[in-house]
């Protein structure tokens, strides 16, 4: 015969969870992404002040991508691991808002490059310093050493060479 929970404690499951001293797993990658949301959000707000108010992450990762050497959308969608049209798409916004343009590639005429304007690389350099703005607002909030452990642990947990910019197709399955 098994046992009724008791009224008060419907949910042993979790309840018992609460006695155990190390947090649920799933708090970890829940943790983690609240984090980088909480990083990147603050830096779009602070971007659109600085004169870039049009910027979506999405840019920002396609940017980084297209580099200071240029991409063809077929690089781009590659390094963003998206489609070819999805990469077009991206190309397209970034365009229009002034932060790249079409240009020959020197090397097959044949081949069109997305290269970042003066605007584009404005809005990467403005990234960076803000980045490091919010990288010393965390060592202020936890401490530089304390900042510096997390760091070394998550390069440690990290295998290397994944750090890639395809968060946008990784997180939408593609």
């Amino acid at each position: 015969m098994v046992d009724e929970p008791l009224p008060e404690n419907v949910n042993q499951v979790v309840e018992r969870r609460k006695t155990i001293a190390d947090p649920p797993g799933y708090e970890l990658p829940l943790l983690l992404f609240a984090g980088f949301r909480s990083l990147i959000d603050k830096l779009h707000a602070e971007l659109a002040e600085q004169g870039h108010p049009d910027v979506r992450p999405a840019h920002g990762f396609a940017m980084q991508a297209i580099g200071a050497e240029g991409a063809t959308a077929s690089d781009l969608g590659r390094r963003l691991g998206v489609s070819k049209q999805a990469a077009g798409k991206t190309i397209d916004r970034l365009l229009s808002l002034g932060y790249a343009e079409r240009a020959d590639d020197p090397a097959d005429a044949r081949r069109k490059l997305i290269r970042l304007t003066p605007h584009g690389f404005d809005a990467l350099a403005r990234s960076a310093a803000i980045f490091d703005e919010l990288r010393a607002e965390w060592a202020r909030a936890i401490g530089p050493d304390r900042l510096r452990d997390l760091e070394s642990a998550l390069r440690t947990l990290i295998p290397p060479g994944s750090i890639r910019l395809d968060a946008a197709g990784w997180l939408s399955g593609a």
